[in-house]
């Protein structure tokens, strides 16, 4: 990489976030979850759109129903969840020509929001299939939401149970420079 990178909190937050796989069973303080999913409030969407919902789920009934779901999809019964207590499901109206990628920008919100405050994440796939399924269209339909979204992802959160693993090397040319 050409030049000296300057770290302030932010790109430090960057850089050091990490997928966190194994949590502790407490559970979120709510100012703390309020205050991810304000960041997630407040991802780019295109055009201003905000096409993105989120469904914070601390329920642990509700949430080991979406792990049940979501390893159905892979024909699995492990917790794809890996034990997190807090699933916040983000979902996207289909409406919107860039809806996957405000939903993206929304999971990376939350994620660095959390890494922020010390709480693990982890973004976990399947959350089209498990929406797109009778039993996901019921359960939007039983939370009071309306319209045609599509499953984006599930932003796991809890408290780190262990310490979370440093960065792999970066891949080498990955950067190009035009000038």
């Amino acid at each position: 990489m050409k030049g000296e990178v300057i770290m302030n909190e932010t790109i430090k937050n960057l850089v050091e976030r990490r997928s966190c796989r194994k949590y502790s069973s407490t559970q979120i303080k709510e100012d703390e979850l309020n205050s991810v999913l304000k960041a997630g409030e407040y991802a780019p969407s295109g055009m201003g759109r905000q096409s993105t919902i989120m469904v914070a789920v601390t329920n642990k009934e509700v949430r080991d129903r979406l792990s049940r779901l979501n390893a159905e999809c892979m024909n699995s019964t492990a917790d794809p969840f890996y034990g997190a207590p807090v699933v916040i499901v983000v979902l996207a109206d289909k409406n919107a020509p860039t809806h996957v990628y405000d939903g993206a920008l929304t999971m990376q919100n939350l994620m660095l929001a959390a890494d922020s405050k010390g709480i693990g994440s982890c973004w976990i796939h399947r959350a089209k299939e498990v929406f797109a399924s009778e039993e996901g269209k019921q359960l939007l339909k039983d939370w009071g939401i309306e319209g045609d979204y599509e499953g984006i992802g599930n932003c796991i959160l809890g408290y780190p149970a262990e310490e979370t693993p440093k960065a792999k090397e970066r891949k080498a040319n990955r950067i190009y420079w035009v000038k």
